[in-house]
């Protein structure tokens, strides 16, 4: 079958893959044209056969912090096929055309959610880091000491927030360098739903915010945190004493964080669970490259000789001696691959979702002792962890 893949030319082919990816995915078509301008047309991808189109993805062009630096990443999204043409290949080939295009783009690594992992692990994406949600009873709080100032303002200017989320974000592994669609996802209301915005200190100098809507479910009202940044200790404490502030109305708090959350450290007893768990997948797209942009550890000078395994990418299939000094990276050609391992598992291995002795037992790494040690210094970290669903 000859299939062909390019970007989307005018209006009338957004409409025809906006047909196909919302019956894809349950969503009403009057969501469509929204959801492109949002993204931009320029970052859709179709897929045809004989002319026809017949599915498509979405390329959001991002970043995720590893190590406290910025390494440029394609979010894909929106990956779908027409029913009448799944299960013959289609869907394959469509991931085969977007590895080529990102193996010659300005991005080191790729993210996405899957809908099913295999189809992504044909291609080189592996399980990277989490996306949760927790829930508490908000009687459980207990908590209702304020340090701070707590002020009002417009959730759609959310401009106010991106200083302090990037103070965050930038201390946790796969937190998102977001597209402006992410924000105004997260900030827009509806019309039968308000969104609410508070800033936590002074408004010349903030310590965090809080971004939430309240709804209804089972019976139950609850508070949706929908986006929060808490950039000091009395910044966390007081976003409990506010959530705690809401316990004569609503049941329950919801909020995204790190499956090992350490806000609930606040917390007097264990009530706090997560409601919600998924994991999302990495894709290294230039070994070298996505080595050298993240961060590693102070006070380590050494190396690691790798030799990565790619079907996929052919410069990634190869050996690597990765140099790192004062948390920064060399990576030059060659070594002796000391420390073999498949692009797959590179790329669990570089979020630190998994630490190179787990991988070493699943059988997906072969290592001196002295390579595995190393690897354990470098790659160590908090959790990789994600608050946002694309």
């Amino acid at each position: 079958m000859k299939f062909e893949y390019s970007s989307l030319c005018d209006l009338k082919e957004s409409k025809q893959l906006g047909t196909i990816l919302c019956q894809s995915f349950g969503t009403p078509n009057s969501f469509w044209q929204d959801y492109v301008n949002n993204i931009g047309p320029e970052n859709f991808r179709i897929l045809r056969q004989n002319g026809e189109i017949i599915g498509g993805l979405a390329i959001y062009p991002m970043a995720q912090w590893y190590g406290g630096l910025r390494v440029p990443m394609a979010g894909i999204a929106a990956v779908g096929i027409a029913p009448e043409y799944r299960g013959k290949g289609a869907a394959n080939r469509l991931m085969d055309y977007l590895i080529e295009e990102l193996k010659d783009s300005k991005f080191s690594i790729s993210v996405l959610y899957p809908a099913t992992q295999r189809l992504y692990q044909k291609i080189g994406y592996e399980r990277a880091g989490s996306y949760c949600i927790w829930e508490i009873p908000i009687a459980n709080i207990n908590t209702d000491n304020y340090r701070l100032s707590i002020s009002r303002v417009d959730p759609q200017e959310y401009q106010v927030f991106e200083n302090i989320y990037c103070q965050q974000a930038q201390n946790n592994n796969g937190n998102l360098e977001r597209h402006s669609s992410i924000w105004k996802r997260i900030t827009e209301r509806s019309e039968d739903r308000e969104v609410y915005a508070y800033l936590l200190g002074d408004l010349s100098e903030p310590e965090g915010y809080i971004i939430f809507t309240q709804e209804r479910e089972k019976e139950e009202k609850i508070i949706k945190v929908r986006d929060k940044s808490l950039l000091t200790t009395a910044a966390i404490q007081d976003f409990w004493s506010f959530l705690a502030a809401h316990r004569s109305m609503f049941k329950k708090a919801c909020w995204k964080s790190s499956p090992l959350d350490p806000l609930s450290l606040f917390l007097p007893e264990q009530k706090a669970k997560i409601h919600h768990q998924e994991y999302w997948m990495l894709r290294i797209i230039d070994v070298a490259s996505a080595l050298m942009q993240r961060g590693y550890p102070l006070g380590i000078e050494t190396e690691l000789h790798l030799e990565v395994k790619d079907e996929q990418i052919h410069p990634n299939n190869s050996k690597f001696c990765l140099q790192v000094s004062q948390g920064k990276a060399e990576v030059i050609k060659g070594g002796k691959g000391e420390f073999k391992i498949d692009i797959k598992s590179l790329s669990c291995l570089y979020s630190g979702l998994f630490n190179p002795a787990q991988i070493k037992l699943i059988g997906h790494l072969d290592a001196t002792f002295k390579a595995l040690s190393t690897a354990n210094l470098l790659f160590s970290s908090p959790v990789p962890w994600m608050a946002d669903f694309f």
